[in-house]
């Protein structure tokens, strides 16, 4: 099946039930051409539209597990699109591959902005979603991303980024930051050092950001993806925590019913 709207082709390349939560995989370019592709899930039993939430994938690129969150937030009544920042929807497991995938991928900003707003338009497309009540998520490279769109004054209500990199190219200035921020940080996590906290801390008083930061005790770079224990054989200082992973879960849906009242 083919849609076409302004500036967008989208193939709608499958559909799956998962009980009353439906998925489609779709495609879609960015504004310099590139091809890109989403994951988008919501709940057939809710009618009419429903508060809209972008998924931003970790470094691994958009895999099962970047699916799996979209899946969650449709059935917690979220219209969710996983969407693509290195397109084609290319992933995966080898972290020197996904290190070169990330490093392509913020090498612009505009460019990455660019494929940001590109997913945010698909997911308001979809009759689903009310446009006028959008979020986005990230984890690790994805918390990045989200956090530089509310730097950068994407129109969002909030963004929440768990386990993700707080450092950026592009500083909130004061004003900028439209979106409630809300940071979900391990205590364990050795990618994230005290400085940068303190710097990203400074850098949202200074813009006037709205923001909540939670620390989970004990927990590791990657504290939400239960195939982090499984990386971790590549040398890498990450691990899965399952109290974190809830609490901090627990946060975020409290967090977006609070940005979408």
């Amino acid at each position: 099946m083919r849609h076409y709207l302004p500036g967008l082709l989208l193939l709608a390349f499958s559909t799956a039930s998962l009980a009353e939560i439906q998925t489609r995989e779709l495609t879609y370019r960015s504004a310099d051409g590139t091809p890109l592709a989403g994951y988008y899930a919501y709940d057939d039993a809710i009618e009419g539209p429903r508060p809209g939430v972008v998924v931003v994938h970790e470094w691994w690129g958009l895999n099962d597990y970047a699916k799996r969150r979209a899946r969650d937030l449709a059935g917690l009544g979220y219209s969710a699109l996983a969407i693509d920042m290195y397109g084609e929807g290319k992933n995966t497991q080898h972290p020197a591959d996904a290190k070169a995938f990330m490093q392509a991928a913020t090498a612009n900003a505009e460019s990455a902005k660019a494929r940001f707003l590109a997913g945010l338009e698909l997911l308001k497309a979809q009759p689903q979603t009310d446009g006028r009540k959008l979020a986005a998520i990230g984890y690790c490279f994805g918390g990045r991303v989200v956090l530089d769109m509310a730097r950068q004054g994407v129109p969002l209500a909030g963004v929440v980024s768990f386990h993700g990199s707080l450092a950026t190219t592009t500083p909130a200035t004061p004003g900028s930051v439209k979106a409630r921020v809300l940071v979900a940080h391990g205590e364990a996590d050795t990618f994230v050092s005290d400085q940068d906290i303190a710097h990203f801390k400074q850098e949202m008083e200074q813009a006037g950001a709205s923001y909540q930061f939670n620390r989970y005790p004990g927990a590791k770079h990657g504290f939400t993806n239960p195939n982090a224990d499984a990386h971790a054989g590549h040398g890498l200082d990450i691990g899965y925590q399952k109290e974190a992973d809830e609490r901090s879960w627990a946060d975020m849906q409290a967090f977006l019913k609070h940005v979408f009242n």
